[in-house]
């Protein structure tokens, strides 16, 4: 439901102690960038190999794709029997629902359920049918996930319901690799889950790292730099990259979940957050919210940062935001 274009803006000034080891590779069917600093630069190399084991972990948890998985296991069984799943996926899912009752549904994990009628690849000419699109979104519905915790099961209550997360999975895998590595001692670094960014420490020289926002209406552009020494996660959604014109108009690939129709008024959003999951969920439902619910909904939560630009190209932030 998004697409993000965050870059880091490294420094120059390394010091002899302190080495910098990037590399980028596909995870999750998407881009992944590290930055690892370390003083010692094979070991830098190791705790990327680290991460990347990491990440390939949680796919093998939370992947809708692979069948072995427990989130598939789940959604094979909906309407059928509640599952038994790991913490892990449990404690998951109920903070992907939390998303879902604060932004009262403009975000919800069972959006994977929805028929994909919408096309970006340039192939749509006109307008799926009024009828289709209210078929597209009949099994959509976080209400009717039930969670026990006591039997560590999670129920879809819909035959031919799913859950997903494409969403904040990415988020996730950003926080818990961040985790994993300083618990094994690395001092700074930065995950990049195809733009749910998250960081800790500091550049090699001391200063904050810094993360660069792409203008949504001139991607080759930047609008924004932002210092991470407040934040360390930052995530950017945007309608920018995916959309299908018809009839002369833009239509959204972000799907409001409740309705089946292309989200508008918004070209992208940008929160800060203490974690990329956090951030990915709001930015998600903000999308589909719009400006005003947007900005009500990020006064409930001052410690975070929001910056939404609209299709017009207005900007407008919460009082906190810091550009440079």
């Amino acid at each position: 439901m998004k697409n993000c274009w965050i870059c880091l803006l490294l420094c120059f000034g390394i010091s002899n102690a302190q080495q910098l080891r990037q590399r980028t590779v596909t995870l999750m069917g998407s881009r992944f960038d590290f930055a690892i600093v370390h003083e010692s630069g094979e070991k830098a190399e190791a705790y990327i190999d680290t991460a990347i084991a990491e990440i390939e972990r949680i796919e093998n948890v939370i992947s809708e794709w692979r069948p072995h998985t427990e989130v598939s296991k789940v959604n094979r069984n909906a309407g059928i029997k509640p599952v038994k799943v790991s913490k892990e996926l449990l404690d998951l899912t109920e903070r992907a629902l939390y998303f879902s009752k604060i932004s009262d549904g403009a975000f919800d994990i069972s959006f994977a359920s929805a028929d994909k009628i919408w096309k970006f690849d340039g192939s749509m000419t006109e307008l799926p049918s009024v009828q289709k699109i209210a078929e597209s979104v009949r099994r959509i519905g976080y209400e009717n996930i039930r969670i026990n915790r006591k039997r560590s099961t999670i129920y879809l209550r819909k035959k031919g319901m799913k859950i997903g997360f494409g969403s904040i999975g990415k988020g996730y895998t950003a926080d818990k690799t961040k985790q994993l590595l300083i618990s094994k001692g690395v001092p700074s670094g930065i995950v990049n889950a195809s733009g749910d960014l998250n960081s800790w420490g500091a550049q090699p020289d001391g200063s904050p790292w810094n993360a660069a926002i792409s203008n949504p209406l001139d991607k080759n552009k930047v609008f924004a730099v932002l210092s991470l020494d407040l934040h360390t996660a930052v995530v950017t959604s945007g309608n920018y990259e995916k959309f299908a014109m018809i009839g002369g108009k833009r239509y959204s690939h972000i799907i409001n979940p409740r309705t089946g129709y292309p989200a508008s008024g918004l070209a992208s959003v940008t929160i800060l957050a203490d974690s990329a999951e956090k951030a990915n969920g709001f930015s998600t439902a903000i999308m589909v919210l719009g400006k005003e619910k947007g900005l009500e909904l990020l006064a409930k939560f001052p410690e975070l940062q929001g910056i939404l630009v609209s299709d017009e190209g207005e900007i407008h932030t919460t009082a906190n935001v810091r550009l440079k």
